[in-house]
């Protein structure tokens, strides 16, 4: 049987066993089954058997569980509240005012939260009622939260970097140190958007509710104090070179548990609470991956990857055109499955491709992450989406026309880590050094 006519099988059964309700990780697993019964030698139990073992025990993997754990148990203390407090006074002068909220609280609390829809969820909890109270349009809120949930992909730590980390073998910790100025970069493009607008719509941006004096603005910055502590902690570490990931991971558990106690929000409840959700969570992603990785062997024994490398190779696409195409591959794929499912389920393929083009992989794991938080605000499996949508009560489509200005400005965003790569690169040179 030819490439064409296995590749068709197997996405065949992909579709099937996930539209009748399949756990994603067991379709993949599923899928790999088959590849490997149908078109391999090689026995898939035995196979099977030793990639599962092998992409559970991953010392690298470590960290997951231990951001994704920080993130529920700052999900449950009053840290948005009190980031709301701290930011206020400082961004009333700004054209489009508290609407930056948005924007500068995303940025923060993805700097201590591994996931996008963690990071939407708190701040949006946090800002849309107080914006909604001071009279500020539905649509720029929501869209703006939206777009900025984003960030939790990209600034680290991120939960999509360690797991693209673990797929395409790249240093995590330089994966992290890579995000932070892409970040900062896409934070800035959000709210210059917002600027615009606000100079643009002035009539519907409602005037400050009072003047702080200088003053007041740094007694109010103290709420900013325990999360910037925390950042610090997290990133200094792994930076500084002091902690590798996973011990940056262990350190940010133990400062978030400090700062709920501070808080006196860590009670047997909420501790309890925070470890199973971490747990549940934990454990999708981990099936999720075992699944990728039986199947990315599978992709191995066939021979799948290298004949669609060399096929596209055939295509004589340049640099750019590839990444155009596998953007645009990306964001359809996004319509269909979540971030981490995309990243894992695609690696085996892609990764051989982008390496024969000359593609740096730590500066591709950016583009990736990039590329999937596009897929975040994309229907009709846009994560953020979903989140916003049980929030607000809104409309799925009305939602996402709202985003959509925060949808180009990412690809905005990518076309300048193309054209500038040193927006990747620069930090992670000089960590080397």
């Amino acid at each position: 049987m030819g490439d064409l006519a296995i590749t068709f099988v197997l996405i065949a059964a992909l579709f099937l066993i996930l539209a009748s309700g399949v756990w994603i990780g067991l379709t993949l697993t599923g899928v790999a089954w088959i590849a490997m019964q149908l078109f391999s030698s090689r026995p898939a139990g035995d196979a099977m058997a030793v990639t599962t073992w092998g992409s559970a025990s991953s010392w690298t993997l470590t960290a997951l569980p231990l951001f994704v754990w920080m993130g529920e148990i700052l999900f449950r203390t009053r840290l948005s509240q009190d980031m709301f407090r701290g930011l206020a006074p400082w961004l009333q002068a700004l054209p489009g005012r508290l609407l930056h909220v948005n924007v500068v609280g995303c940025a923060i609390f993805a700097a201590v939260s591994g996931s996008s829809a963690a990071t939407c969820a708190t701040i949006g909890k946090m800002s849309l009622p107080e914006l909604k109270k001071r009279g500020y349009p539905d649509d720029i809120a929501i869209g703006s939260l939206a777009g900025a949930g984003t960030l939790g992909l990209l600034i680290p730590p991120s939960i999509i970097m360690i797991v693209y980390g673990v797929s395409a073998d790249v240093s995590i910790a330089q994966l992290f140190i890579a995000g932070v100025l892409p970040g900062l970069l896409l934070a800035l493009l959000f709210s210059g958007y917002l600027v615009v607008w606000g100079l643009r719509h002035p009539d519907r941006v409602p005037p400050a509710d009072r003047h702080f004096s200088l003053g007041q603005k740094l007694h109010e910055s103290r709420h900013l104090i325990p999360v910037v502590l925390l950042i610090a902690a997290v990133l200094g570490s792994i930076y500084s070179g002091v902690a590798t990931a996973t011990e940056a991971a262990a350190i940010g558990v133990l400062g978030s548990l400090v700062i709920s106690a501070v808080q006196g929000s860590l009670n047997w409840p909420t501790f309890r609470d925070s470890l199973l959700g971490g747990t549940r969570l934990y454990c999708m992603i981990a099936l999720i991956l075992s699944g990728a990785a039986f199947l990315t062997l599978a992709m191995g024994y066939i021979g799948l990857p290298r004949h669609l490398a060399e096929w596209i190779a055939t295509m004589g696409l340049s640099r750019w055109q590839l990444l155009a195409v596998l953007l645009v591959f990306y964001v359809v794929l996004g319509c269909f499955l979540d971030g981490i499912s995309m990243v894992v389920l695609t690696m085996g393929v892609i990764l051989p491709t982008v390496q024969k083009a000359g593609i740096d992989p730590l500066w591709f794991g950016i583009y990736i992450v990039l590329v999937v938080e596009m897929a975040q605000i994309t229907p009709p499996v846009g994560f953020n989406l979903f989140v916003l949508q049980g929030m607000t009560r809104r409309e799925i489509g009305w939602i996402a026309r709202v985003t959509l200005p925060f949808f180009f400005l990412m690809i905005a965003a990518v076309a300048l880590i193309y054209i500038f790569p040193q927006i990747v690169t620069f930090l992670p040179q000089q960590m080397r050094r």
